[in-house]
């Protein structure tokens, strides 16, 4: 049944798949997971269009949901198979379900092919708080910088894409509905690099949980005039790191990031 109970439980699962991308080290199932990360999102989309329709409200409470760290990808795989044929129960035999359905039943064909094969087994250094990165030599004020930056920003990214998926969602501005698929899908690109760069160092962690109020927008103009702030300040933490780290590859990677907020900041100003 399509209801505010699934739509929950598909956001738990979004992330499960998601989060087990970054902490898997092996780029090919990375690769994958990630993939299936992104069609539970497009689920979510669908789902939180068909409660609009129904006129029956959503969130994006997560009931105390836990990042499970799992010490090895077996165990993580595993993890993984179990939520999704948990939420598989929930559905109904709509179209919707039936995509859902065969969507996973894909998901789980893989998964379970990669279990088929020890050779896709290894130790997960995600979550084991080393606070390194490989062929990188930081000192602590520099690590302590880097880590600082990639919570903070990991859970701007994951809390912008909620609220422009909320926002799109409800908007009848054309306009509007395009602009927030781009802020949607550059903070995805940012979500994940930040997520990899964090599973790397060892500190991978969920972003904390969104208050109703953060995506609940009653005054456009404000949370426009806010965000772009928030922009601007991003950008300044972009720009301060790569100077303090002062590494040939990191430092070119976090100016990238603070020259996409330029666009970002054009784009949330014709929301204006």
């Amino acid at each position: 049944m399509i209801n505010s109970t699934l739509y929950k439980s598909k956001h738990r699962l979004w992330l499960n798949i998601l989060f087990a991308s970054f902490a898997i080290e092996n780029e090919t199932i990375k690769s994958s997971l990630y993939d299936f990360a992104m069609i539970e999102f497009r689920h979510m989309k669908w789902l939180g269009q068909a409660l609009r329709d129904a006129d029956t409200a959503y969130n994006y409470d997560r009931d105390k949901m836990m990042l499970y760290k799992h010490d090895s990808n077996f165990e993580l795989l595993r993890f993984v198979l179990d939520e999704i044929k948990n939420t598989q129960a929930l559905y109904d035999t709509s179209v919707l379900g039936g995509r859902m359905t065969t969507d996973e039943h894909y998901f789980t064909h893989h998964i379970t092919s990669l279990l088929n094969n020890s050779d896709n087994d290894a130790r997960i250094s995600a979550f084991d708080m080393h606070r390194s990165l490989p062929n990188k030599i930081l000192d602590s004020k520099q690590t302590d910088a880097l880590t600082i930056f990639l919570f903070e920003e990991s859970y701007k990214e994951y809390e912008l894409i909620l609220v422009y998926a909320y926002m799109q969602n409800y908007t009848k501005d054309r306009l509007h509905f395009d602009i927030f698929q781009d802020l949607i899908d550059e903070s995805h690109f940012h979500l994940k690099s930040f997520g990899n760069m964090m599973a790397k160092m060892g500190i991978l962690g969920l972003p904390r949980e969104l208050h109703e109020m953060t995506y609940k927008i009653t005054d456009i103009k404000k949370f426009v005039k806010d965000g772009i702030a928030e922009e601007e300040a991003a950008k300044e933490m972009c720009r301060q790191l790569a100077a303090d780290i002062n590494d040939e590859e990191l430092s070119p990677f976090f100016d990238f990031i603070n020259y996409q907020e330029n666009y970002h900041i054009a784009l949330m100003e014709k929301l204006l």
